[in-house]
């Protein structure tokens, strides 16, 4: 499955649009990393832990997409968009949506 952030895709030509394709995944914190990041947060710098946190969501929303395009028979997903939303306190959702075509 080709997967772009672009309209188009080089040397190729879209045949049919077949809709929107998409995939989220709402994730929430936990005690743990609330603690390592409060104590990162005094002294400042990265907060890895929800960074490999909403990586992981990405990716996961991310091939949520690519099956959604796949379900509907998609060769490529053009026009990829990624947003996040907060649902609740502490708890957000990532989103992955994009253009389903057919290439020629």
């Amino acid at each position: 499955m080709l997967v772009t952030t672009t309209e188009t895709i080089p040397n190729q030509e879209i045949d049919q649009i077949l809709g929107i394709a998409r995939g989220s995944t709402v994730r929430a914190r936990n005690i743990g990393r609330d603690i390592f990041a409060g104590l990162k947060n005094i002294v400042g710098g990265e907060i890895e832990e929800y960074t490999q946190l909403q990586a992981h969501a990405r990716e996961q929303a991310l091939q949520r997409m690519i099956n959604d395009g796949k379900r509907i028979g998609a060769d490529a997903i053009v026009n990829i968009r990624f947003t996040t939303s907060m649902v609740m306190q502490g708890c957000s959702e990532i989103l992955a949506v994009g253009t389903a075509v057919k290439l020629k």
